[in-house]
């Protein structure tokens, strides 16, 4: 079976989007992606409005698993801490199958005050995950201070890119198909390709390998 990565493969990445709580409505930046792009499609995680963390982990690895090719994770919200998760507990080789993240808008779940419907993500895990990644964070979300998003974004080993005052980054913030995080995404895209284009050159031969792991977490 031809891997990304091998001489003779020529696949794009397919992008996996993975909305937060309550999903993404029509107005989202990812639900415009998936209508216009051509290569997006949604993860269906399931109970939006009460998500448990050990469901959302297991279904974004099925939809890993589902794919036979390399993915880029365009991640908003919690989606983001369900990507922390997945990278934390899968122990795939370094950029297989995953590619690359843009991680947008993560909310802390380790303050104090945060609602019980997102704090069984916590705490927010510290592990670099296993490929590139952008996270984009804004000055005024409701749901993190820049600070710790900062910090986060550290732990995870992610390019950190500063949206200035844009809320929570969602359809509120009135971004429409929102071009920036598209050149972002595409950026995550075109470095993947990079990464083969050297591997051609370095092992012609070789072929970038991971082993897809079974469930990660029981069901709670």
């Amino acid at each position: 079976m031809d891997r990304f990565g091998h001489a003779s493969d020529a696949r794009q990445p397919v992008v996996l989007t993975i909305p937060g709580l309550n999903n993404s409505g029509p107005g989202h930046w990812q639900t415009i992606w998936e209508q216009k792009r051509g290569d997006c499609e949604r993860v269906d995680l399931g109970s939006w409005a009460s998500p448990n963390r050990n469901v959302w982990v297991n279904r974004l690895d099925s939809a890993i698993r589902a794919v036979n090719g390399p993915i880029v994770l365009a991640a908003h919200s919690l989606g983001c801490l369900a990507v922390a998760w997945w990278g934390a507990l899968q122990s795939q080789a370094y950029g297989w199958p995953v590619v690359g993240a843009l991680l947008v808008a993560p909310p802390d779940c380790d303050r104090m005050e945060t609602p019980e419907t997102i704090g069984g993500f916590g705490p927010v895990p510290k592990a670099t995950l296993p490929f590139p990644s952008i996270m984009v964070a804004s000055r005024n979300d409701p749901y993190i201070f820049y600070e710790r998003a900062h910090s986060i974004g550290k732990y995870w080993g992610s390019q950190i890119i500063d949206a200035g005052h844009s809320g929570h980054i969602n359809a509120e913030s009135g971004l429409g198909e929102w071009r920036f995080g598209q050149s972002l995404l595409d950026k995550l895209i075109g470095l993947a390709a990079d990464q083969t284009a050297l591997a051609r050159q370095l092992r012609p031969a070789a072929m970038v390998t991971g082993d897809r792991q079974a469930p990660l977490l029981g069901q709670a």
